[in-house]
């Protein structure tokens, strides 16, 4: 599905919790009309009580605030923190909740994975960041490496108009919803010369959206392309894309975790080492930290910043949101930070030695070709449902909560 290009924003990148945070913060604190979160993660942790804070300040100072947060990766804020912000006035939508079963959680699949923030329709935060202490590099060597994008002018109304959107699958007023949605998008403030978009990943319309535009990237690159992602298991057309980029001359870089957080999300990538490298793709491992980031650059004229993995699961279950930007300037900046990544942090990766192909990775290389060529078609064999968002209220949570 072709995507719609905004003109005159303005882009400004952020790199970890040290540069996002604070921004995000101050922007709620100036916030007079409106606040909208979604994400994936918050902690119970002093970045989650933060959040806490500024919120339950805003909201008593009249500030309609939203926050929308997955059942799966949001599933255990104590009562205590939860209260505090319906008892100010926030409403707190719950994506997709589901019981225990045996003490596990079940709802791991369709999974609301964006992460977005608006304040005052005037300025959007979009990323792969959520709200926890582990992405702050000064909390240690498990901090994550991540980015995300301030943004400034008409792209916010887009942001904003597809949050909106998913709150009105939990709001009894819809048609209130809808009227809110068409009076916040009337604003067309252009603080600068940007030209952007925004895509999303769902379970509608928007199924492939983001892979197609990776990929779009990637066929009309001339001169470089670099991927900086954490979860890197893409299907087969998308890695045929890289290989045949290399192969015409393209410098195409890949950074791929080294330190991972999820060690099988590890051995999944090293399963297409040798496919690629074979062709001239060049591969990095991300050494100093766990790596999270979902970023990429084509030549010096694209860039995209998300919350899309290029796995199974962001690319054919999630709930994903990313923004792409054509400016050279931006384009520059991002390139730069991936740059010194490279040189300063990750290891290069060679193809292995015929001994180290043992039959045993033979065996395995063949069932992930197979996988990775058919995964889109297994994807509708999970649960797929219209979005639904269950709103806290004070009551609903005390009778969650088992309390008179």
């Amino acid at each position: 599905m072709p995507v719609t290009w905004t003109h005159g924003n303005a882009f400004e990148l952020l790199e970890n919790g040290e540069a996002f945070f604070p921004a995000v913060f101050e922007a709620i604190e100036a916030a007079s009309r409106s606040v909208i979160i979604e994400t994936f993660i918050i902690f119970d942790d002093r970045v989650g009580r933060a959040l806490q804070k500024v919120l339950v300040d805003a909201a008593r100072r009249g500030v309609q605030i939203d926050v929308t947060v997955d059942g799966y990766g949001t599933a255990d804020l104590p009562d205590t923190y939860v209260s505090s912000l319906l008892e100010a006035g926030v409403r707190l939508h719950v994506f997709d909740p589901q019981p225990r079963r045996f003490g596990m959680r079940t709802n791991l699949f369709r999974r609301l994975h964006r992460k977005i923030v608006v304040v005052d329709s005037d300025v959007a935060f979009v990323g792969g960041i959520n709200f926890g202490a582990d992405h702050l590099v000064e909390t240690g060597p498990m901090a994550k490496q991540d980015y995300a994008v301030r943004v400034r002018g008409p792209l916010v109304a887009e942001i904003e108009a597809d949050a909106l959107q998913l709150l009105a699958q939990g709001a009894r007023q819809r048609a209130f919803w809808r009227r809110l949605r068409w009076r916040r998008r009337r604003r067309q403030d252009e603080p600068g010369d940007v030209a952007a978009a925004w895509v999303k990943r769902d379970n509608d319309e928007h199924t492939n959206t983001i892979e197609q535009q990776y990929r779009l990237g990637i066929r009309a690159a001339q001169q470089q392309i670099t991927i900086a992602n954490a979860y890197f298991f893409p299907g087969y057309s998308l890695l045929r894309d890289l290989r045949q980029a290399a192969k015409r001359g393209v410098k195409v870089r890949l950074i791929l975790q080294g330190e991972p957080d999820m060690p099988a999300a590890r051995f999944a990538a090293t399963m297409l080492y040798d496919y690629l490298l074979s062709a001239g793709v060049e591969i990095y491992e991300y050494c100093e930290r766990p790596f999270h980031g979902k970023v990429a650059t084509v030549d010096d004229r694209w860039a995209t910043v998300g919350s899309s993995n290029l796995d199974p699961l962001s690319l054919a279950l999630n709930l994903e949101g990313n923004v792409l930007v054509r400016d050279t300037a931006f384009v520059a900046t991002l390139q730069e930070r991936l740059d010194r990544l490279m040189c300063e942090q990750c290891r290069p990766m060679q193809r292995s030695s015929p001994p180290r192909r043992k039959i045993q990775r033979v065996v395995v290389g063949v069932f992930v070709f197979h996988f990775l060529r058919r995964f889109p078609a297994w994807a509708s064999w999970f649960p797929a449902r219209t979005p639904q968002l269950t709103t806290l209220n004070r009551k609903l949570h005390d009778l969650h909560e088992g309390k008179s």
